[in-house]
Order: C-alpha cells, then sequence, then structure tokens
C-alpha cells in the first residue's frame, strides 16, 4: 500500500526543511552529485510553484505568507544565498525566483513586504551573502537579479552603504551615523572591485546594481557621498572612468553625468566640479579616440565650465587652455547635426570660454 502515499505533498515546514537540508548537503559536496541535485531541484521547483502559482492556478495568500513564514523562520534564504553557486543552473533560476517571491509578497494591510523587516531586523548577512554571489560567475545573475528587486527599498540600500564588513558584528540601521565616514571595508566598495575586474558579464551585472543603488535612493545616497567624497571619488576616478574596458569607461562617464545633474546630489556636484584635478581626468576624455567616450565626457565637461561660481583651481585650468579649446569646440563631434540640444550646449559652451577673465578671480565667499 505505500504507493498510495508517494505522491503526498510536503508541508510547509518539511518543504522548507528539506530544501534546507538538500541545500546544505550539496554545499560539502566536492564534486557533482546527481542524486541530490535531483532532489534539490524538485524542492525548488515546488517551493516556487507554491510561492507564484502556474499560469493556470493563481496562488492563496494566505498559504504564500505560511510558507514565507516558515522559509524565514528556518533561516533558508541566508543558507540558499550563501550556497547558490553550487547549485544546478535550472536550481539558481528557481532560488532567484523564490527570493523574487520574498520580496514582493506584502502581508494584507502592509506597505512592506514581511522578509524586509526581518532581513534589517535580524538578518543583514543576507543581502551582504547575495553581493558576494559576485564573487563567481555562476552566481553573479541570480544574486544581481535578487538584489535589484530588494533595492527598491531604502533600508537595503543603507545596509548595504553602511555595513563595514565586521564578521559577526550585525549592522544595526538605527544606530548608524551617517556623517562618520565609512572604513572602506563594507560591501559596498567591492561593486568597484567587481565591476572593474570581473568577466564582462558578471561586471556589467555588477554595474546595473550600483547604479541602482546609487540612483534609486536619492535623500540617503547624497548624504553617504557628502561624507565619504574623497574616498568614493578616488576609486570612481581611478577604478571606473580609467578603466581599460570601454563599456565600464562609457557607463561610468554617463553614471557620473546623472549623479552631478541631479538636484538632490548638488552639494556633492559643487565639490566635485571644484577640482582641478577632476577637471584634468574630464578633459582627456574629449580627446579620447573613441566618439562615445567623448560625448559622455562632454555632459560632465559642461558642469565645469557652466558653474557660475568656478573655483581658482578650474578657472586657472579653462584660462590656460582658452585658445586650445576655441580652436578644438567648434569641430568637436561636428556629425552630430540634427542633435540640437547638444549644438545648443557647445555653442553655449565656447561663449562662457570666450568671456573668461584674463586671470582667475576669487569667488566671494558665502554669507
Amino acid at each position: 500500500m505505500a504507493f498510495l502515499f508517494r505522491n503526498k505533498q510536503k508541508s510547509h515546514a518539511e518543504l522548507t526543511r528539506s530544501t534546507k537540508d538538500l541545500t546544505i548537503r550539496l554545499s560539502q559536496e566536492d564534486k557533482p552529485n546527481p542524486k541530490l541535485e535531483e532532489e534539490l531541484a524538485r524542492d525548488l521547483q515546488q517551493m516556487k510553484v507554491r510561492l507564484q502559482g502556474t499560469p493556470d492556478t493563481e496562488v492563496n495568500p494566505e498559504l504564500v505568507f505560511q510558507l514565507l513564514s516558515a522559509i524565514l523562520s528556518d533561516d533558508l534564504l541566508y543558507v540558499l544565498a550563501v550556497n547558490i553557486h553550487k547549485l544546478p543552473f535550472e536550481s539558481r533560476k528557481d532560488a532567484q525566483v523564490i527570493f523574487s517571491s520574498a520580496f514582493r509578497y506584502k502581508p494584507a494591510g502592509q506597505t512592506d513586504p514581511q522578509v524586509l523587516h526581518h532581513i534589517v531586523q535580524f538578518r543583514p548577512d543576507i543581502i551582504i551573502a547575495l553581493c558576494r554571489g559576485y564573487d563567481r560567475r555562476e552566481s553573479a545573475m541570480p544574486c544581481g537579479g535578487v538584489l535589484r528587486e530588494a533595492l527598491k527599498y531604502d533600508a537595503i540600500a543603507a545596509l548595504l552603504l553602511y555595513d563595514e564588513g565586521e564578521d559577526g558584528k550585525q549592522l544595526d540601521l538605527a544606530n548608524v551615523n551617517p556623517d562618520v565616514p565609512a572604513s572602506g571595508g563594507g560591501i559596498f566598495w567591492r561593486f568597484f572591485d567587481w565591476i572593474d575586474k570581473g568577466a564582462f558579464e558578471l561586471s556589467a551585472d555588477a554595474f546595473n546594481t550600483f547604479r541602482e543603488i546609487l540612483t534609486k535612493h536619492k535623500p540617503l545616497v547624497a548624504t553617504f557621498l557628502q561624507t565619504n567624497f574623497d574616498v568614493f571619488f578616488s576609486k570612481y576616478n581611478t577604478m571606473l572612468i580609467s578603466s581599460e574596458s570601454y563599456v565600464t569607461k562609457r557607463q561610468s562617464i554617463k553614471l557620473l553625468g546623472e549623479i552631478l545633474l541631479d538636484r538632490a546630489n548638488y552639494s556633492v556636484m559643487t565639490q566635485y566640479v571644484d577640482s582641478g584635478e577632476h577637471l584634468k581626468i574630464i578633459m582627456k576624455l574629449l580627446r579620447d579616440d573613441r566618439r562615445m567616450i567623448n560625448y559622455e565626457g562632454f555632459h560632465v565637461f559642461k558642469v565645469f565650465v557652466a558653474n557660475p561660481n568656478k573655483s581658482i583651481a578650474v578657472q586657472r585650468i579653462l584660462i590656460s587652455n582658452r585658445e586650445k579649446l576655441l580652436r578644438f569646440l567648434p569641430n568637436f563631434l561636428d556629425d552630430r547635426t540634427e542633435d540640437e540640444q547638444f549644438i545648443d550646449e557647445k555653442s553655449f559652451l565656447i561663449r562662457q570660454i570666450e568671456q573668461l577673465p584674463s586671470q582667475p578671480i576669487p569667488q566671494p565667499s558665502a554669507a
């Protein structure tokens, strides 16, 4: 009569425990174990269906809540995050769906997912482990997809920005002082290496997540950049804008322009364009032999020139290069004949450079 029970569905608790145990066992294997992989794949597939349904069946929100509660209670998300690189390809995709479903599901009457409260209050290590997915090619894409889903929430961005990489010490966001500079040892700073040194697909995915952090949480990021201005832009200029990779270089220059031109980052922008060293870096981009690098560099260069309160250092560089710039700019990217905004901006910059004083003029101090 045993055959009558072969298709008996596991309870939520049984399914969660089984998935966790199989994942841990698989992580301890030195070589592929097809039997273990197959059992785990079945569990993950069943869990995915319970969380998101199928084209023919809708999910019951109460059952989703119960399953997610079991997942959080058993710490399954952390176990999956740490070991996702060990899973077979299809199982990695299923694990990504489970994570994403957790971040999308909000209990009735709640504005935030239950997983958000769990991670912030009890298990920020889950987010840190997902970031470390960029250490390996196998886990980069699924972890990146989950991170961008999670980064819809400011609290997740704060966990990434203010992590200090201290093993065994849990970050308490309530006690973070945003005026204290970062040590540079936290998980956020690892993105520079992943973007600069990673293989193409890994680097591209890490950059997408990096961009999401810096552009979707404006007040939070503006404060962070002001406090960590020197360290951040030192790394940004030397590792990203100076990257040997064309794609990384171009994307980074474009992102820099977006950061500087965002109203939320006004204080960051004024500090950036005060620097003569920054201006030198950007002016080199105008002479790069790749036209899209020239174009993206132009959109940062214009911020220096259009600034009505130029520092002495910036004035000195522009004045000493005035004649060269006035010969260079009229023919700069002259094939963009249908880009009216670019043509207008270039004409404006030429007028601004023509009107520069013969010597740098100190700006009046703010009252």
